[in-house]
């Protein structure tokens, strides 16, 4: 394998994507624009091939974390975030802002997390904080792994909610097997912190649970 500095200069990725566009450089080059230089343990290129080559399709990049990532040697926490972080805005992109963004519809809510959680393989559970007009004021990540009831505790999802102000609060979290029938955990989790937001006058007026391009409402089956 060809170090960059040993390759021709109009077949170097920064010299290509000058010339050519962004959309011509294949995914090795692509990373090693990401990763920039090489150390005394491999050159670049190289970092860039063993990465790639810890997945079976580049479509699994976005299951990489730093744990993972520290695995390949010569990769250091500069280089590692850098990776991580462009994943993460490439996230972000596919999905609609939610922030000040008066929720109406159930639709609104699905739409945002259908794209966050399509290539998820743990049970995230998340808060979204809305203010009297039910415009949206902060989505917080409360929990992630197997979902228990015992597991999301309210005092978190409560707190949270008085720092901010918030007026209500909808809970989603995802089903990565893509079954959107509610576990009894989800009934438990759903009724107890229902009964606790009544309590304090900040109702949880929905739950989704996000499967495969579907989702079930606590709120639409009139189970809130």
């Amino acid at each position: 394998m060809n170090k960059v500095k040993e390759l021709p200069k109009n077949e170097r990725p920064r010299e290509k994507l000058k010339k050519y566009g962004v959309e011509c450089l294949n995914n090795e080059e692509l990373l090693t624009i990401l990763i920039g230089s090489g150390n005394k343990y491999s050159d670049v290129k190289s970092l860039s091939h063993q990465i790639l080559s810890s997945v079976e399709n580049v479509s699994d990049l976005v299951n990489l974390n730093y744990e993972k990532l520290s695995k390949v040697k010569g990769l250091g926490p500069s280089k590692i975030s850098i990776i991580l972080a462009s994943i993460e805005l490439s996230k972000r992109l596919k999905r609609p802002e939610l922030i000040d963004i008066r929720v109406d519809s159930t639709k609104k809510v699905f739409d945002y997390f259908k794209n966050l959680f399509m290539e998820e393989m743990q049970e995230c559970f998340y808060a979204v904080y809305l203010d009297a007009s039910k415009k949206v004021i902060k989505i917080k990540l409360l929990f992630k792994g197997t979902l228990d009831h015992s597991l999301v505790h309210p005092r978190e999802l409560f707190k949270e909610a008085y720092i901010i102000s918030a007026s209500s609060i909808i809970c989603v979290h995802n089903h990565p097997s893509g079954n959107i029938t509610p576990s009894k955990e989800d009934k438990m989790l759903t009724d107890n912190l229902v009964r606790i937001g009544h309590i304090h006058g900040i109702p949880i007026i929905d739950h989704l649970i996000i499967g495969k391009n579907t989702y079930y409402s606590f709120f639409e089956n009139d189970d809130i």
